[in-house]
């Protein structure tokens, strides 16, 4: 179902059935975690919208998003956040993966850390990559390493919107796995770097917003602003389409 022009999945169980049904079937994919700032963006570009839209799942990465939607279409819709979902697939142990971007010192801190949860992941690829425009990238020569690698799952690290539209293009030069495009998250579990995940007592009272605003006020700060700018339109939006589908379901 779309929400807010975007199709968002909020049932965990199914998000997490897609994923292994894709990877024990050899199948290939890529999973967005929606926000926003790629709400923002896939409201405002065609183009952009598709990519998300393509997507094999999306999940709901924020939790006022939520709220949100869950007030307009009176479901108890909860966000399954991107954070979380990666640790939970980590911590399976049993999947071969692949972290792809970000810096080398966040990737070596990303790697011991991960390392001590399962040693199997101190023999898996961990590789940075250029910084360049993402049509600048040669997706079939990135696409050859991973696929000489053959991993379940590949993690990437290059921030919204760019690791969308980075997966989305690269799809087609692989043979299988899932990719999911979780920004900040290689950060978050690695010791270099400054962007920190915000406390716990924050995102339980969802303002983890609010941390990640004060941490990075540049890049941040402008998105929410965005984004709020856009929110009474969006909302809107969604109310008449929550009205149409109940007059729908009455006939």
């Amino acid at each position: 179902m779309k929400y807010f022009n975007v199709a968002i999945e909020f049932d965990r169980q199914r998000v997490d059935n897609i994923i292994e049904s894709t990877i024990k079937q050899n199948g290939k994919g890529y999973v967005c975690s929606v926000e926003s700032n790629n709400l923002t963006i896939a409201n405002r570009d065609k183009l952009f919208n598709e990519v998300l839209n393509s997507a094999l799942i999306n999940i709901c990465d924020g939790s006022n998003i939520a709220w949100f939607l869950g007030r307009i279409h009176k479901k108890c819709l909860k966000p399954y956040i991107g954070a979380d979902l990666f640790r939970i697939y980590v911590d399976k142990c049993k999947y071969r993966q692949y972290f792809l971007g970000n810096t080398p010192e966040v990737l070596d801190g990303l790697k011991r850390n991960l390392s001590k949860i399962d040693p199997k992941i101190q023999s898996m690829s961990f590789e940075s990559l250029p910084f360049r425009k993402v049509e600048e990238f040669d997706y079939e020569a990135i696409a050859e390493k991973i696929n000489k690698d053959n991993p379940d799952i590949i993690w990437v690290s290059l921030g919204a919107p760019k690791q969308e539209i980075f997966m989305n293009r690269l799809l087609p030069y692989l043979n299988r796995g899932v990719m999911f495009g979780f920004g900040a998250i290689f950060n978050f579990n690695s010791d270099a770097g400054h962007v920190r995940r915000a406390p716990k007592w924050m995102r339980n009272l969802r303002l983890e917003w609010l941390y990640r605003a004060f941490e990075e006020p540049k890049k941040n700060i402008p998105r929410y602003w965005n984004f709020i700018k856009l929110l009474p339109k969006l909302i809107a939006m969604e109310y008449k389409l929550s009205h149409k589908n109940i007059e729908r379901n009455k006939i």
